[in-house]
């Protein structure tokens, strides 16, 4: 994943509050329901230290977080507030929160952020019909998705029963409109895949029109479709099934992901372009070798020293005396390697323990090689 998003939040001054939280609306008592919770949360933050712009922060943001939610629609939202009360992370939540979070300490807890943000994996989905498609973009982590839409004409639109000379002009003329309009939607899509790069494109609605529209992909798509019988346009049309095709797309995604990474892991290794265990990748990160960390969760309970920057850690004092660092600070170790892979523009996957060769805590793909670089064994 590109983490580059979270170059803010290490840029602020600490401590910061992290929250994750359910901001669900279903109910008819909805807005009452988040008002309590969102009370507990602050009055958890106040009692751990928390000061009063840094709660205020938090709370105006949680009630915001589902203005114009739906009934049944389940939400969450992952909040991150610097010391100064600057919000330096809002984001909704990819679904409920499976770990909700309130903590105030001196580094963001960022990593059960990173499991539930929407744009993990890029899509594009798309609901179409023979007038346009509504199209939804999840391009990048931490941002929102983007919701747009592709009109194109709708005169003459429909086939008309009868017969007669006129009766297949007008059956051309509906079917012409629904290539042109299928054309448009394609250009749009073509556009947006150069854009945000998707791992798929998932394609819903009119039979015809899903037809009609996959035949005219673009080579920028045509290899990332996956089509589906449910969901449609038309006014009150039920939508969750998308939602819910595409979150197992997501999900499938993910899991390729966490296997490759491992796999690399080995492969790479081979090589002398992988490293394990904390030491290597403390030294690997300093150097700006990474292209891509591998944390294992949940996480050890081991710590590093980290000095005025990032990329000024080590597993130990003497790590940190050879840097020059004339002051440092004990962090857990995730966290402190997560804001390295942010400081030099690594890639971030987060595996299960259980995934990890060897139960190692951590692993680095590098992007490239020195003398100093770990020999294969």
């Amino acid at each position: 994943m590109d983490v580059s998003f979270l170059a803010p939040v290490f840029e602020a001054a600490g401590p910061y509050a992290t929250v994750t939280a359910d901001v669900t609306h279903n109910t008819e008592t909805a807005d009452t329901e988040l008002e309590l919770k969102v009370r507990a949360v602050a009055e958890e933050l106040t009692e751990q230290g928390a000061p009063e712009a840094v709660v205020e922060a938090v709370r105006g943001r949680l009630l915001e977080g589902n203005d114009g939610g739906e009934a049944g629609t389940v939400r969450g939202r992952a909040v991150v507030v610097a010391a100064d009360g600057t919000v330096v992370l809002d984001s909704a939540l990819a679904d409920s929160p499976r770990q909700q979070l309130t903590e105030w300490s001196p580094t963001p807890a960022l990593l059960p952020v990173l499991r539930a943000l929407p744009g993990r994996v890029p899509h594009v989905l798309v609901v179409t019909d023979r007038v346009g498609a509504d199209i939804t973009v999840a391009g990048v982590p931490g941002q929102a998705d983007a919701e747009e839409q592709v009109e194109g004409d709708s005169f003459q639109i429909r086939k008309v029963p009868g017969g007669g000379w006129s009766h297949l002009r007008y059956q051309h003329n509906a079917e012409d409109k629904w290539v042109h309009n299928a054309d448009q939607v394609a250009s749009h899509i073509t556009s947006i895949a150069r854009r945000v790069q998707p791992r798929f494109v998932l394609v819903a609605g009119d039979v015809r029109a899903r037809q009609i529209l996959t035949d005219r992909a673009q080579d920028a798509w045509k290899d990332l479709v996956v089509s589906m019988d449910e969901g449609g346009r038309a006014a009150g049309a039920d939508r969750e099934p998308v939602e819910r095709r595409a979150a197992e797309l997501v999900a499938e995604n993910e899991a390729r992901d966490e296997a490759d990474a491992v796999e690399k892991i080995s492969s790479a290794g081979a090589h002398g372009l992988a490293v394990t265990g904390t030491a290597n990748v403390v030294e690997a990160l300093r150097k700006a070798q990474v292209e891509t960390l591998v944390l294992a969760e949940p996480a050890d309970d081991e710590e590093l020293l980290v000095g005025g920057s990032p990329l000024e850690l080590g597993v130990a004092q003497a790590d940190v005396d050879a840097l020059g660092v004339q002051e440092a600070r004990s962090v857990p170790a995730e966290r402190a390697l997560l804001a390295a892979a942010v400081a030099s523009d690594a890639g971030v996957v987060v595996v299960p323990r259980a995934a990890m060769p060897g139960d190692i805590p951590v692993a680095a793909i590098l992007r490239y090689t020195d003398d100093s670089t770990p020999t294969p064994q």
